[in-house]
């Protein structure tokens, strides 16, 4: 990617984070329920009405539309996105105390899916309509079809309460306590990542230089490794890195279910406590992860394959 393209993608970048900051403040503007009664009630009071009239002056709740989305907004800009009202933290240090687990969670379940997919993958591709193909496949469709919560919920059975192998709970991000929830979460990534690398080996050795390669006596082993998976990669790297954006977003789901602290079950609580100025904070932040994220995969494409830059 060229600076000039790198440079349209960061304007596009900053152009359609102010679009989702102004839709997200409209939809939380327009949500029912009153802000100041919120953030008490999260507090565990009921003030008068006078006194939740002096915190709406305050808080800047009477101000025209306008005034409060661009007050909001320029606060972000100099990374200022509020204060939680049910933690009554600045929002920024809570987002960051919760990025490091997922952070963690994200990169062990994306190990683990790779350990299994890519391998898995490259043998149901090299054992083409043989009995292995046939075992991964169906395999690889059963992950695909099964829930996650159904699959956390049975590992949670069987693992942590039948066997007791495991805590039941993730109450801190303890390696032990981060295994169930990785394990879920990469458990339906790697069958639709053992498909995705089957589907991308058979089509390289249908090509001609895999042919030719074979034809000058070069070693099957070498062909598949020094030719085939370099290039049956390349495709993988774009779904890779989204569905590493949407882990760093957050696996509600999961996190949930294992009462992990990370930034899916943050949001969860921000929703059901109804903290505006949190719930505003997580769709930007989740928003900028996933752009970032594609950029970073175009210039990683670039890098890899120059034949993909753009002159």
């Amino acid at each position: 990617m060229t600076k000039k393209k790198t440079a349209g993608r960061i304007l596009q970048i900053i152009i359609v984070l102010f679009g989702i900051s102004f839709l997200t403040f409209c939809l939380i503007y327009l949500a029912p329920g009153d802000p100041v009664k919120a953030m008490y009630a999260a507090n565990g009071s009921v003030p008068s009405e006078e006194v939740l009239n002096t915190m709406r002056e305050k808080m800047g709740l009477n101000d025209p539309f306008l005034m409060q989305y661009f007050n909001w907004l320029f606060g972000c800009l100099r990374g200022d996105f509020g204060t939680s009202y049910s933690l009554n933290k600045p929002v920024v240090s809570v987002l960051l105390q919760r990025l490091w687990p997922t952070l963690k969670l994200t990169l062990f379940s994306l190990v683990l899916m790779l350990g299994v997919s890519i391998p898995f993958g490259i043998l149901s591709a090299v054992k083409h309509n043989k009995a292995a193909d046939y075992i991964i496949r169906i395999l690889s469709f059963i992950g695909v079809s099964m829930p996650g919560f159904w699959l956390g919920v049975m590992l949670i059975y069987i693992v942590a309460l039948k066997f007791k192998l495991l805590p039941v709970i993730s109450t801190d991000t303890g390696f032990k306590k981060m295994i169930l929830p990785a394990v879920t979460l990469a458990f339906s990534m790697a069958a639709k990542y053992t498909r995705q690398v089957r589907a991308a080996v058979l089509e390289e050795l249908h090509k001609d230089y895999v042919a030719g390669a074979r034809t000058r006596g070069i070693k099957e082993r070498t062909v598949l490794w020094a030719h085939v998976f370099p290039n049956a990669l390349l495709p993988l790297i774009t779904l890779l890195g989204l569905s590493f954006g949407s882990l760093l977003g957050g696996t509600a789901v999961v996190e949930v279910i294992f009462s992990y602290p990370g930034l899916g079950s943050l949001a969860v609580s921000a929703v059901a406590a109804r903290d505006y100025p949190l719930i505003q904070g997580y769709v930007l932040w989740t928003a900028l992860i996933y752009m970032i994220i594609n950029l970073a995969i175009d210039i990683l494409y670039g890098i890899i394959d120059p034949r993909t830059k753009v002159r």
